[in-house]
């Protein structure tokens, strides 16, 4: 059995969309050029068909994925979060104890991480180290490296 993926109903949309651009628009443009390099001649040396039929290969492939993952997609019930403490879809500004430096980071599904723009997956270390923490308290999250941070709950809100 695949893994469930828990998703915000954003991502499974996002999902859903570039699933259906891939199979209504990119399937049947490769199918083309697997076409047209066709008519070329010898298939036996003809990289245009070969290239064409390795990136249709890499195109299922990706739609098989993206398919599995749709199917087992389960959106985020938002109402039966806990917002006092830190969860999932949880906005969490944090200060470092040892610098003073505050961040603000969203806690997202993997699927949905982006750091650009502060949302990072709530399986990082620090994640983590956060879920489940209240307003105050402070968090010791153990780096991959083997660093140590220590970093205080100063809000917690929905993003």
């Amino acid at each position: 059995m695949a893994n469930i993926q828990y998703v915000t109903k954003e991502g499974l949309e996002k999902l859903r969309e570039e699933l259906h651009q891939l199979e209504t628009f990119e399937r049947p443009k490769i199918s083309q050029q697997i076409a047209d390099a066709r008519d070329k001649g010898d298939l036996s040396e003809n990289a245009e068909y070969d290239a064409a039929k390795e990136a249709q290969g890499m195109l299922e492939m990706q739609i098989a994925k993206l398919k599995e993952v749709v199917a087992y997609a389960r959106v985020i019930d938002e109402s039966k979060l806990d917002h006092s403490k830190v969860s999932i879809l949880s906005k969490v500004k944090i200060k470092n104890t040892a610098n003073g430096q505050e961040l603000v980071y969203t806690l997202v599904p993997e699927s949905e991480a982006d750091l650009a723009k502060m949302r990072i997956s709530v399986n990082t270390p620090i994640a983590k180290g956060l879920l489940g923490k209240s307003l105050g308290e402070v968090a010791e999250i153990t780096l991959p490296n083997g660093m140590t941070l220590n970093f205080e709950i100063l809000e917690i809100s929905l993003d």
